[in-house]
């Protein structure tokens, strides 16, 4: 039944904690290693290492039974969707080196709580445009079936995440220009605290007032306060027409200043995504398409079919202005396959390199500083040699940089940890912040002090109230460690 290494890493203390998790979930609970370690991490560059435990709960009633076990054994557990993060924010940390012999344990104290399981949509009500979903829905699971209602939930990213995963990360994507991130399209939580108990937040009404908003509290905390197994969320009209139009400028700035001008006047910008030519080669690689390689823009205009003539209209005006090189409409069939290929961003960067992996980071300013900010953080790429293509939502001011760095090249690792530094710097002096959608994790945590050095101390206090014993998503976020 046991694993030598778990013997070897926990002893009778690990045999005792699978004991009881079986017990109070039996059949549901992994231990092997070689079990563990799928789930032990997310798509990030950070460290992990295989947890002692995995639970895959399909229930809120798991999920309490879970955190019930581990906190009477004094293990801390760690909530995980879908793995898709991007700043080790489910990863489960190497342990400490033992002090005498400098000898790493090779398997994370911690369990790992799955919750793939959960997967039910509870409730759609399109008259009141809302539903209920367990945490471990998939965005692509639930908008097939809001469609014959007519509406559709509009928050995610480009990967096939978990809707709690989403409001863990306070999420948002290419949609959020119009509609918002998870913070905007969630009205309420049903949450488990540290100790097992069960909270609910929020409800179904469009507004509130009654006391603290301890919905947004959860969302965006990344599972350190609390784990979110429901969520109440908004949904939204399917808009009657859609139009799709490919740009592309001669500069990242002509680009950034239509989107900027657009939002001036009015444009109802559905989608705005920048691509860099670096990122535009390395989609035209990956995917077999042929856009011209320079400064493109991906936007979107969806709404009455009736308006959307008048607001292309508008949107060409201003391209003009720009100097725009070349546009193409995208034919209403191709639609997704285009959004595909920008969401396959990310692996058509690694894909420009062999034996490599990519460290993808984000920052988010104000609008009137994107162009300088990207422009900045370019010269930076080019005079460090690195390979690093950028993509972004530039109707938010955020945008991603994609690090593609050869396997074991520390060299070549310093290099890019000090353009990101820079790049945080450049953008918290714009105003900005630190991360626009990818969260805090275990990657950013210092960067969050930078952002916040009066409002980390308030964090940390929140952190202790609600997990006294600091058993939920250890060393992320606030690490209590620092304090």
């Amino acid at each position: 039944m046991w694993d030598e290494q778990t013997t070897a890493d926990g002893g009778d203390e690990a045999r005792g904690l699978i004991d009881a998790l079986e017990r109070a979930l039996p059949g549901r609970v992994l231990w092997q290693a070689v079990d563990t370690s799928d789930y032990s991490h997310d798509r990030s560059h950070h460290t992990w290492a295989p947890a002692v435990a995995v639970v895959r709960a399909t229930t809120t009633d798991d999920v309490a039974a879970a955190v019930r076990v581990c906190r009477a054994a004094g293990v801390p557990v760690i909530a995980r969707g879908t793995g898709t993060g991007l700043e080790g924010g489910a990863n489960a940390l190497p342990g400490e080196a033992d002090p005498i012999t400098g000898v790493v344990p090779s398997r994370s104290r911690v369990v790992v709580i799955d919750l793939q399981g959960m997967s039910r949509i509870l409730r759609i009500d399109p008259d009141s445009a809302d539903a209920t979903v367990e945490a471990g829905v998939r965005r692509s699971e639930l908008n097939p079936v809001l469609a014959p209602h007519g509406v559709q939930f509009v928050a995610g990213p480009g990967v096939d995440a978990s809707i709690g995963g989403m409001a863990a990360t306070r999420a948002s994507g290419t949609n959020a220009v119009k509609y918002g991130t998870m913070a905007e399209n969630v009205r309420g939580l049903t949450v488990v605290m540290a100790d097992g108990t069960v909270v609910r937040t929020g409800g179904r009404a469009r507004k509130s007032s009654a006391g603290y908003d301890l919905t947004h509290l959860f969302i965006g905390s990344e599972g350190t306060l609390g784990i979110i197994t429901e969520l109440t969320l908004k949904l939204t009209p399917i808009p009657e027409a859609r139009t799709l139009t490919v740009m592309s400028f001669p500069s990242v700035e002509a680009a950034a200043r239509v989107v900027q001008r657009c939002l001036q006047v009015g444009v109802d910008l559905a989608r705005a995504e920048l691509l860099d030519t670096a990122q535009i080669a390395a989609i035209n690689a990956y995917s077999h398409t042929d856009f011209r390689e320079a400064s493109t823009l991906f936007v979107e205009l969806s709404g009455e079919a009736r308006s959307l003539d008048g607001q292309a209209a508008r949107l060409d005006v201003i391209a003009d202005a720009e100097g725009v090189l070349e546009r193409r409409t995208i034919d209403p069939a191709d639609h997704e396959r285009v959004w595909q290929v920008r969401h396959d961003a990310l692996p058509a960067a690694q894909a420009l390199r062999p034996d490599s992996y990519t460290w993808s980071t984000d920052v988010c300013v104000p609008i009137a500083h994107l162009a300088q900010c990207i422009t900045e953080t370019q010269a930076d790429i080019v005079a460090s040699g690195l390979l690093a293509p950028i993509a972004g939502h530039v109707g938010d001011g955020n945008f991603h940089l994609a690090f593609v760095l050869a396997n074991g090249d520390d060299a070549e690792r310093q290099r890019a940890a000090g353009l990101y530094r820079r790049m945080i710097r450049r953008a918290l002096s714009f105003g900005g912040t630190c991360t626009g959608e990818h969260g805090i994790g275990e990657g950013k945590m210092s960067d969050l002090i930078d952002e916040h050095p009066t409002g980390v101390p308030v964090m940390r206090a929140i952190k202790r109230a609600l997990d006294p014993e600091g058993l939920l998503n250890p060393g992320k976020m606030v690490d209590r460690r620092a304090e």
